[in-house]
């Protein structure tokens, strides 16, 4: 087969093509930093010499049929060669979130989803379409000629991996603010989505955190890791844009009435429009001894160093058995002399992704040492000398401690809003609309802080604490500001990461009545539909890529997939 499509490559050369014969190019597992540049879309531009430009045959014009993707080579770099509608594109192959490999990934219409992250590109554009990630991707020029397929790209922009939208900055003469209160994904997509649609009044954003915006999921993966390696956008990024970004600083009251904001330090902040995006806080223990020393929450990046410190070669106890607890068990359980966790269900995840995936996580765990108490809690913390030295459990049992890591659920951090007269629900969620809107005018709400109508659930109100919802919303809330306004339709994405293993999941599945397996949990390579009322309302998977990713990309099309679907033993639907 590669002797003929070189035959066939010569015999086009023969015919006055210049090409350039490239090594065949395995891809790494391995996902490096990746370049990155302003604006970097590679389009013919005024200073640009056709000497720089390097034009590769990639393929025969017949090679692909509509909805084929391809890695081809063009010097050093990877690019993916997309059909759709008759046409021909090429955009990067590498996903702007991590690294990780589209081509592995899903194309459905004229967008690629990522198969990891679940990250939407448009395959014409190169312009990111759906979250998490912050940046586009280069899109290279695609000529058909003589019935061959070439792809040209500028030499200097060869490294290049993404490309950040042109953003507009903040004017001399501006005559609004639109204030932004929390420094997370919400506030940062919004805030540069307003840059990209030439708003130029002043942006500021307030943040609790004592670093700028950072990928905070890594925190429970990684806790040892430098600052420097999370960071969404530099300093010099916000000050290029024109985004007045106050760190360690608390938002304690709003004046909706006047638009004021009232920081803790007595500052009074005037708005025209604001965003609250404040997150949420963990859940602290209700016991005796919750606030001894050495009892944490995982919540900033200087907990997570500090939890790291504390632990290594200690007895660590972690409470809780959801996404945290167990992402940090995972984490501590080559670093701690002991990792004990403590749970009140049968299984962790139980409630979440149901007891065979939990029992299944479980059994890792358990293999690398962790020990479990399970249908259990935590009576009372003892201490000596104000710091933890044991964890009663309400059996009895006593575990010794060094540290304890609670991760109990999650309160929304609406407090401050008490006398605002913006509504909130029952669990002090900040209720909005599919345009992010609150109740009150010129008040909009994203992000984890929320409760909103989830499209694929018929507008069923729901809060997801989602790393990838928080980015959709900052996009919605955003064109809501700017009267360009955009539902909301973005489908559940999450993942968790144990042991190096990555379970994904779509969708949301509160109520399911079963779940149909394909694969094997105790193999672990799987995947598991939720059902509820015959229907498909959420998928997991483990070793099963890119099965979640199409599926999520199905319910973003609003196409229903059925149960009988999901019981059928072949899954060609899927085009695995």
């Amino acid at each position: 087969m590669l002797e003929k499509r070189m035959r066939r490559l010569h015999a086009s050369a023969s015919r006055g093509c210049h090409l350039y014969l490239l090594q065949p190019h395995q891809q790494s597992g391995h996902f490096a930093k990746s370049s990155i540049t302003m604006d970097a879309c590679s389009k013919p531009g005024p200073d640009d010499n056709p000497e720089d430009e390097l034009t590769n045959l990639v393929c025969q014009g017949d090679d692909l049929k509509d909805g084929e993707m391809r890695a081809v080579e063009v010097g050093d770099a990877t690019v993916l060669l997309v059909r759709t509608e008759g046409q021909y594109t090429a955009i990067g192959n590498k996903c702007s979130h991590y690294g990780a490999p589209l081509i592995k990934g899903v194309l459905m219409g004229n967008r690629v989803r990522c198969p990891f992250h679940g990250a939407c590109f448009n395959v014409k554009t190169g312009d990111i379409e759906d979250f998490p990630g912050l940046d586009s991707l280069p899109c290279y020029k695609v000529t058909v000629k003589g019935g061959n397929v070439y792809v040209t790209i500028n030499r200097k922009s060869m490294i290049q991996t993404k490309r950040v939208k042109e953003m507009c900055s903040v004017t001399q003469d501006f005559k609004e603010t639109i204030v932004l209160i929390g420094g997370g994904p919400a506030s940062l997509v919004c805030a540069e989505t307003l840059r990209q649609n030439n708003y130029n009044g002043r942006i500021v954003m307030i943040t609790k955190d004592s670093l700028p915006p950072f990928d905070k999921p890594k925190l429970s993966k990684a806790m040892d890791v430098d600052s420097s390696n999370i960071l969404l956008r530099s300093s010099d990024f916000f000050n290029k844009i024109g985004i007045d970004l106050w760190t360690q600083k608390e938002v304690v009251s709003v004046n909706t009435d006047n638009k004021v904001v009232e920081l803790s330090d007595g500052i009074m902040q005037k708005y025209n429009k604001l965003l609250i995006a404040t997150g949420c806080r963990a859940r602290p223990l209700s016991c005796s001894g919750w606030n001894l020393e050495g009892v944490k929450m995982l919540q900033s990046y200087e907990d997570a160093k500090e939890i790291h410190a504390l632990s290594v070669g200690q007895k660590a106890v972690v409470v809780g058995t959801s996404f945290i607890g167990m992402e940090a068990a995972s984490y501590l359980s080559d670093k701690a002399a002991s990792v004990s966790v403590i749970g009140t269900s049968a299984y962790p995840y139980e409630r979440s992704l149901g007891p065979e995936i939990g029992q299944m996580t479980m059994s890792m765990l358990k293999e690398n040492g962790v020990k479990f108490y399970m249908k259990s809690g935590v009576s009372e913390i003892r201490g000596n000398n104000g710091r933890v030295k044991e964890v009663v459990l309400k059996d009895g049992q006593v575990l010794e401690a060094d540290v304890v890591i609670v991760g109990i659920g999650v309160i929304p951090n609406s407090d401050f809003l008490q006398r605002s007269g913006v509504e909130i629900d029952s669990r002090k969620a900040v209720i909005v609309n599919k345009f992010m809107m609150t109740n009150v005018p010129d008040v909009f709400s994203a992000g984890d802080v929320t409760a909103f109508p989830l499209t694929i659930r018929s507008d069923q109100m729901v809060s997801i604490g989602h790393w990838q919802m928080s980015h959709a919303h900052g996009r919605t809330a955003a064109l809501s500001m700017l009267k360009k306004p955009n539902e909301n339709k973005s489908v559940p994405f999450f993942w968790t990461v144990l042991l190096g293993k990555s379970i994904r999941y779509t969708g949301y599945n509160e109520g399911y009545a079963e779940i149909i397996f394909k694969g094997t949990v105790e193999e672990r390579k799987f995947l598991a539909f939720y059902i509820k009322d015959d229907v498909v309302v959420a998928a997991a998977s483990l070793m099963f890529d890119p099965a979640v990713a199409r599926l999520a990309e199905m319910m973003a099309l609003g196409q229903c997939i059925t149960k009988t679907q999901a019981l059928a033993e072949d899954l060609s639907w899927l085009q695995m």
